[in-house]
């Protein structure tokens, strides 16, 4: 039933849980282990590299089924069934990176894979619920819960995991390195626990169709070539997603590989963690109060802004040279992150057809999905280019962090050519 407190409760409790992921994991202790631990001994250009890819393997991956997981979810009756396998093959992976050996950095970069394709995969079923769980009325009430929920759960057990690191002793521990172990332990139970309230809670109405599995491979093929079609013909909006992607795919590898990067620089791990704490925390109020900024001088503007200052993040992230700089990196990062996330999503919500959003925004989540692709490679090849053409110490990482300026310059001026005004003359000319 639409609009029940429970089953509203069990929806956005499932952001709470996965949050977990994303914080503790993604941006934070997998990098950090993965290059002191798993790659111990190795070039810090290399290992940067092996992460830039696993990244990019998750990322294609992803982009590439998102289409057919969509059609599968829009069947209606597989959704939160999809989800629920999706959420536990991360949660299984994300056990089994507590149990990966010193320098066995192949079986972490599989783990941290899997786990990526079962988190990304079951948010898609996740958005698919909202339609399921409330009414028009108040979905925009209850999607805000859920990135709320969102925010604040993972940043809560992700400060946990960073005290338990930074004073194992409290918590009866030998080691940071046991430390960082059970907090793999903790992501895990975390999102296996708090996915139950969704499972218990969240009820899925049949359609009363049987559909073949094959028929759902179609519909995916399907849709997305009939949406291609319809977007070519609405060139604003095409130029808007293209731009997005580039400048999102900035925003997401910066946000993964940050604490690799801070490595890479020999800051000490402690203080990257405690920098990726004050930016989860710093984003939750920075996202509202960015909005106000977009309501007062419109959400292109206010984009653009972002963009600006990103460009500067990346090009100042070369010139890093004390822990005290990172924070403040990280503060910067925070104020905006948020912002552009919520902002992008609103001004394509005016530039495309009404009565097609949830076409239209499916094909905006594919591309979402791709970022995280070409942002990890770049580092990593940019880096290793450096330091085969005699770069040293850690000028090749930061010539590679620098590289991800272009991806904001080159979404900025896409964005500069979309046309509020354009994209509606171009939706009625379509329409009649």
């Amino acid at each position: 039933m639409r609009d029940s407190r429970r089953s509203i409760f069990g929806w956005v409790m499932y952001d709470w849980a996965n949050s977990a992921f994303t914080t503790t994991v993604m941006a934070g202790f997998f990098p950090l282990f993965f290059k002191q631990f798993w790659s111990a001994g190795v070039d810090v250009t290399v290992s940067t590299a092996r992460l830039g890819v696993g990244n990019s393997i998750a990322g294609i991956v992803i982009a590439l089924s998102a289409p057919f997981l969509g059609a599968i979810a829009d069947s209606g009756s597989l959704r939160k069934r999809f989800l629920i396998v999706g959420a536990y093959i991360g949660v299984i992976s994300t056990l089994g990176l507590m149990f990966v050996g010193r320098g066995n950095w192949m079986a972490a970069a599989i783990l941290f894979i899997i786990g990526a394709l079962g988190f990304s995969g079951a948010n898609i079923f996740y958005d698919a619920l909202l339609t399921v769980v409330s009414s028009a009325k108040r979905m925009n009430m209850v999607s805000a819960m859920g990135y709320s929920l969102g925010y604040l759960g993972g940043g809560l057990l992700f400060a946990l995991n960073v005290i338990m690191t930074l004073h194992p002793e409290w918590f009866g521990l030998s080691t940071a390195e046991t430390a960082v172990r059970l907090s793999f332990l903790s992501v895990a139970v975390w999102w296996g626990l708090f996915t139950i309230p969704l499972i218990l809670y969240v009820r899925e109405p049949k359609n009363g169709r049987n559909t073949s599995y094959q028929s759902l491979v179609y519909s995916g093929f399907h849709r997305l070539g009939h949406t291609i079609r319809e977007i070519r013909s609405l060139k604003t909006v095409s130029l808007f997603l293209v731009a997005y992607w580039l400048y999102i795919d900035g925003v997401d590898t910066i946000v993964r590989m940050a604490v690799d990067y801070g490595m890479s620089l020999g800051f000490d791990s402690n203080d990257l963690i405690l920098a990726l704490l004050i930016t989860q925390f710093v984003g939750f109020p920075a996202a509202l109060f960015f909005g106000k900024v977009g309501d007062r001088i419109g959400a292109k503007p206010a984009i653009l802004t972002a963009i600006c200052i990103y460009i500067m993040v990346s090009i100042w992230g070369a010139c890093l040279s004390t822990s005290r700089d990172f924070y403040i990196l990280a503060i910067t990062i925070g104020l905006v992150q948020g912002g552009i996330q919520a902002l992008s999503r609103s001004f394509y919500a005016r530039i495309i057809p009404a009565e097609k959003s949830a076409e239209y925004f499916g094909f905006y989540n594919m591309l979402g999905k791709f970022a995280v692709v070409i942002g990890p490679a770049l580092i990593g090849g940019v880096g290793l280019l450096a330091r085969r053409m005699g770069a040293q110490g850690s000028v090749p990482s930061r010539i590679g962090i620098t590289s991800i300026s272009l991806l904001f310059v080159l979404g900025g001026v896409l964005l500069l050519g979309v046309n509020e005004q354009r994209a509606r003359q171009e939706i009625q000319s379509v329409e009649e």
